[in-house]
This record gives C-alpha cells, sequence and structure tokens, in this order.
C-alpha cells in the first residue's frame, strides 16, 4: 500500500495510463477533480471534434445528413466494445430516463405475464421515479425493496420473485458492484456507474438489456445523449413506445403509417443531436483505446490508496467507509460517512480546491477517473481532506444547502 506521497509519485511514473492525462483540458492543476463520477472531463479531441462539425454544419448544410443519420448506430457499436456486446446492440439516444422508459414500457408491452415491477430503495432516483410513472398508468404493481445489506447493493435473494425488475450494476451512492449474471428473471441494468470505468462484458454475462448515460466516465460531456442496449435475440420482439420517424422503417416513406424498423434502430425516436453524438462518439474512443481492463486495474489501485488514507488519517477523525472494502465488489468511486459531510464538501471545494461531491444523507463521494486521475491526485486531496477537518475549516463554511449538491 503506498501511503507515502512519493510512494504516489513512483506509481504515477510507473503508471502504463499516464500518458492519457495530457489528452484532457485541465485548466488548474492545482484544483483536483474527483468527481469524475459525476461528469468526466473535457477530452481534447472532443474539442477538436465538435468544431469540425461545426464546420460541416456550417459548409454543408442539410447534406451533411448522409453522413450524420448514421451517428447513434456508429457510435452505438463504438460503446458496443467498451460494454462487451455486438455490434447492432447498442444505440446512443435520447437521456437514460428516456431509454428506461422506453425499455421498461416495450418489455411489459411484449410480455403480458410481467404484472409487476420493482427496484431497490437505494436505487438512482430517476429509476425509482419512472418506474413509479410507469405503474400508475398502467395499474401495475410496484415494489422497491430494501436491501439486506446496503452497502454491498442489491442481492439475488432481495428481489421479489417474479416481475421486471431494475437495477444499477454500480450503486451511486455506495458504490456497489454487483454480480450480473447472478440475477435470473427479466432485468434491466442502469450502467451509469460502471460503463467506462468497470468491465461490464455483456454478452458473456448473458445480459438481455440495460441502458445508460455518457457524461460520467465516458467523458461526453454535461447532459450527453445516454444508451440503450437489447440483445440481437430480444430485439425484434419489442415495440418501442415512442413512435418517432427514426424508429420508422424506410425512414424516408413518409406517406404510409409507422412500422418498426430491423434491429436496436427501432429504438430510436426524434431526430439526433449530431453534436451531442460526435461528443459521445470521441469520448468512447479515448475509453476503447485505453482499455477497459487497465482502467479497472488502476481504478482499484487509486482506490485501493484512498482506502488505505482514509484508515489511516480520516477514520480517527470521525469518518466510516460507505463503500464496500473487497475491491471486486466495488465500482470507481468511494463513498466516505461523516455526521457534517455537507459542509465539509463545500469546505473541500472553497478552501481546498478538491472537487467531490455529497450525496445524503451523510456521504462525501470521491470519484476515480483513471483516464486522468494521478495517484499523487489522490493523495493530496485526502490530505487536504485530513487538515481541513482537523482545522475545523469546514464549520466555518456557509451550510445553506444549494440546488446542485
Amino acid at each position: 500500500m503506498a501511503l507515502t506521497r512519493g510512494d504516489a509519485m513512483r506509481l504515477d511514473n510507473a503508471d502504463p495510463l499516464a500518458d492519457f492525462r495530457e489528452r484532457f483540458v485541465i485548466a488548474d492543476e492545482h484544483r483536483l477533480y474527483l468527481d469524475g463520477n459525476s461528469l468526466g472531463r473535457l477530452p481534447k479531441a472532443t474539442r477538436d471534434r465538435l468544431h469540425r462539425v461545426i464546420d460541416q454544419w456550417g459548409d454543408e448544410l442539410v447534406s451533411g445528413w448522409p453522413e450524420w443519420i448514421e451517428a447513434p448506430t456508429r457510435t452505438g457499436d463504438a460503446l458496443a466494445e467498451v460494454l462487451g456486446a455486438s455490434p447492432g446492440e447498442v444505440l446512443v439516444a435520447d437521456s437514460t430516463t428516456v431509454n428506461l422508459y422506453k425499455l421498461v414500457n416495450a418489455l411489459l408491452d411484449a410480455d403480458p405475464a410481467l404484472r409487476s415491477i420493482s427496484t431497490d430503495t437505494d436505487n438512482f432516483p430517476t429509476d425509482r421515479y419512472v418506474l413509479e410513472g410507469i405503474a400508475r398508468a398502467r395499474g401495475l404493481e410496484l415494489t422497491i425493496f430494501e436491501n439486506a445489506d446496503p452497502l454491498n447493493g442489491p442481492q439475488p435473494a432481495d428481489l421479489p420473485e417474479g416481475g421486471l425488475v431494475v437495477l444499477s450494476h454500480v450503486g451511486y451512492r455506495s458504490g456497489a458492484l454487483a454480480e450480473l449474471e447472478s440475477f435470473d428473471g427479466t432485468v434491466i441494468w442502469d450502467l451509469s456507474h460502471s460503463a467506462g470505468a468497470v468491465p461490464v462484458d455483456l454478452n458473456a454475462r448473458g445480459i438481455r438489456y440495460a441502458v445508460g448515460c455518457t457524461y460520467k466516465y465516458l467523458n461526453a460531456g454535461p447532459g450527453a445523449a445516454g444508451y440503450l442496449y437489447v440483445a440481437q435475440a430480444e430485439q425484434d420482439r419489442l415495440r418501442t413506445p415512442i413512435q418517432g420517424w427514426f424508429g420508422q422503417d424506410d425512414q424516408f416513406a413518409m406517406e404510409r403509417p409507422y412500422a418498426p424498423a430491423d434491429g436496436i434502430t427501432r429504438f430510436m425516436a426524434g431526430t439526433p443531436p449530431i453534436l451531442v453524438v460526435a461528443a459521445v462518439e470521441e469520448g468512447v474512443r479515448v475509453t476503447a483505446e485505453a482499455g477497459i481492463e487497465a482502467l479497472r486495474a488502476k481504478s482499484i489501485a487509486q482506490s485501493e490508496l484512498l482506502i488505505g488514507l482514509h484508515d489511516e488519517w480520516l477514520a480517527p477523525l470521525g469518518f466510516t467507509l460507505g463503500s464496500p472494502r473487497d475491491p471486486s465488489r466495488r465500482g470507481s468511486h468511494v463513498s466516505l460517512n461523516h455526521p457534517d459531510a455537507w459542509p465539509i464538501c463545500r469546505a473541500l471545494i472553497e478552501c481546498a480546491d478538491v472537487v467531490p461531491d455529497f450525496r445524503g444523507p451523510d456521504s462525501v463521494r470521491l470519484g476515480i477517473a483513471p483516464l486522468y486521475t494521478r495517484f499523487v491526485d489522490v493523495w493530496d486531496a485526502i490530505d487536504r481532506l485530513r487538515d481541513l477537518v482537523e482545522r475545523g475549516v469546514h464549520r466555518e463554511v456557509d451550510q445553506t444547502r444549494s440546488r446542485v449538491t
């Protein structure tokens, strides 16, 4: 375990992924950014790509559409490599929320035996909200169940029998990593906190349905498009509840009624945002180039360093670990629990130049994005955190809750 700053610097010098940091915009080297699990940094290639697409728009106008029209599926195929899926199984479009709505309704329509839907209390709020709305509209039973062990997330024994289940691969608060292949039945997986940081291996694990976002570890930008995955064998039996012209078979045969396109394209709805999808494509490219296994190995090493420093420095100050200790059961962020978590987060940002995020009721959440986070960044962040709590700086900041936490 590297517990000195010199050890952390030596790990950085030996890091095979170290050069990837230079491919991201880092405006302030002193600011330690440990919130890539909320919003990833800007890849320099994305900035250049967006300028090119803007110029193409200016030069070609509508004549650019023969290239742009395939962007959601082309980018989906690139993302499939990161997710361990096959070409034609991933579509980049809409948001995670909209894609989950589409997929849940499509499955319920395709299988009348699915008369209940469920998720866990610790799942990300948008997933719970979508299910609440669908259950109300359809008159279905909705079960939001407690996990027997909230720290380690949902386990197969926690789930109600039958019905459709929505779960997160990595828990947004604790970072608990689920064993995908352990769950049977009709399960939709939310990959938002795992894609780009944790191997998913959808095909190898027999996963049939998933959704996720691209603005976290895939570095596609604020509010970037989400994605939807449906295994090849499942696609043609499902029909989207949002019938838009981009999901229409023979899209420009506009004089006839809607008929769904073949394959994953049937889940398209309206016209895709081409600038946004271009940003997704660049973020996915740099992730694929680094390799998900290498990213995972670095993430584990860095989170182990963080936890080791927590145990030595922060536990005596009243912190407790809010994430699983076993790295095989943990994603790429670590939650540190403290009764004063909110003012501590504010003090980190305002007084220590460290960017974490807060998750209620008591979590300081630290995200490790191995493409650009250094070992010395982790060491320095925990050192600054220890210092400000020891000095009571967090008691001096404005503790008013803001809209964004």
